[in-house]
C-alpha cells in the first residue's frame, strides 16, 4: 500500500478515535513504554466515549487531538518508509478530519438503527480492526 494512503487511512481512524491509530502502530511496529500508554490511553478512550455528556470530536479540541494523532502517524509511517514526514503527516491530518466528520454522520445513522451503545461499540471495533489491517499491510 503506498505510505501515503495508508497515512490517510490511518489518520480516518484517529478520526474516529484518537489514540486508537498511534497505540495500534506503535504496538504493531516499535513496543515502546509510549505504545503501551497510548493503549491505556485508546482504552480509557472507548470507556469515555460510552458517557453521552463525551465532548463531541468536532468541537476544536476534539479535532485539534484527531488531526495531532493523524499527523503523528502519518509522520511517523512517511518516515519509515523512507519518504517525507511532512507530506505523512499532512496526509494523516486530512485523514483525521475526513474521520472525524465522516465518523459523526455515520455514528448518528448506527444510534437511530441500533442505539447509542452499539453504535459506539461498533465504531470502536471498526477503528480498531481497522488500525490493524493498515498498519499491517502499510
Amino acid at each position: 500500500m503506498p505510505v501515503l494512503i495508508a497515512a490517510f487511512l490511518l489518520g480516518c481512524v484517529a478520526g474516529l478515535r484518537t489514540f486508537t491509530a498511534p497505540a495500534v502502530l506503535l504496538l504493531v511496529r516499535n513496543r515502546t513504554t509510549l505504545a503501551y500508554v497510548l493503549g491505556l490511553l485508546a482504552a480509557v478512550e472507548y470507556l469515555v466515549d460510552l458517557n453521552p455528556k463525551a465532548p463531541a470530536r468536532t468541537n476544536v479540541m476534539g479535532l485539534g487531538a484527531r488531526a495531532v494523532s493523524g499527523a503523528f502517524c502519518g509522520w511517523v509511517l512517511g518516515g519509515a518508509a523512507g519518504g517525507s514526514p511532512l507530506a505523512g503527516a499532512a496526509a494523516g491530518v486530512l485523514g483525521a478530519v475526513t474521520g472525524a466528520y465522516a465518523g459523526l454522520y455515520a455514528r448518528t445513522r448506527a444510534i437511530d438503527l441500533i442505539g447509542r451503545v452499539p453504535a459506539a461499540i461498533a465504531e470502536d471495533l471498526l477503528a480498531i480492526a481497522g488500525a490493524i489491517l493498515i498498519v499491517t499491510f502499510a
